[in-house]
């Protein structure tokens, strides 16, 4: 395991209640940190990579029996279905126009819940992402977010081929920076990550 998910799981259970209600799940086949154990009342599961929403539709058939969850393989600029809350992780970094994603998910839902990566970290430097995440943490910001976090997870490789392996194909620049590291074995990167909670209109 690259990153450690229990921790970035039990902080994302203690920043927000999801008992009971109805949640907008983008970014839902990239990783699955929102247990069932949450309490969830019901999904509307959406990720545009169909094959990463194929993998989360695998799991729900054993893991999220009972729960009704709706598999929608569209970008999220697309949804019209409404519900209590629209979460969204670690991909708010990866959208278009994220003020318009943001605009959107508060007409759609109460509460809009993000998890993503922020500016400064390591891990966001080796995958070129600077840009990315600094222009989404800055229209998160721009809505006056009415409660956030800021967290360090730790991303652990054995050595930079591995490294350079879980990045294959992001890109020339991304292969020059790991090559910094050729020959260094047991890597530690900082991966810093926030939380953050809007209100819809």
């Amino acid at each position: 395991m690259v990153v450690e998910r229990n921790e970035l799981t039990v902080n994302l259970m203690k920043f927000y209640d999801f008992r009971g209600k109805s949640i907008l799940y983008t970014g839902c086949g990239l990783g699955q940190l929102l247990p069932p154990e949450s309490g969830v009342e019901s999904i509307v599961g959406i990720d545009r990579d169909a094959k990463a929403l194929k993998a989360f539709r695998d799991v729900a058939k054993t893991k999220w029996a009972g729960i009704p969850i709706k598999f929608l393989p569209h970008k999220f600029e697309t949804i019209k279905d409404h519900a209590d809350a629209a979460y969204f992780e670690f991909c708010m970094h990866m959208m278009d126009d994220p003020k318009f994603t943001i605009d959107l998910a508060r007409k759609l839902a109460r509460d809009i819940i993000i998890i993503d990566h922020l500016p400064g970290s390591k891990w966001v430097y080796y995958w070129c992402g600077e840009d990315e995440v600094q222009r989404s943490t800055n229209t998160i910001e721009s809505f006056h977010p009415r409660r956030k976090t800021r967290f360090v997870a730790d991303q652990h490789f054995e050595d930079w081929r591995a490294l350079m392996k879980r990045l294959d194909g992001v890109g020339k620049e991304s292969e020059r920076r790991i090559m910094e590291l050729k020959g260094t074995k047991d890597i530690h990167m900082r991966m810093d990550y926030g939380l953050f909670l809007l209100t819809g209109q």
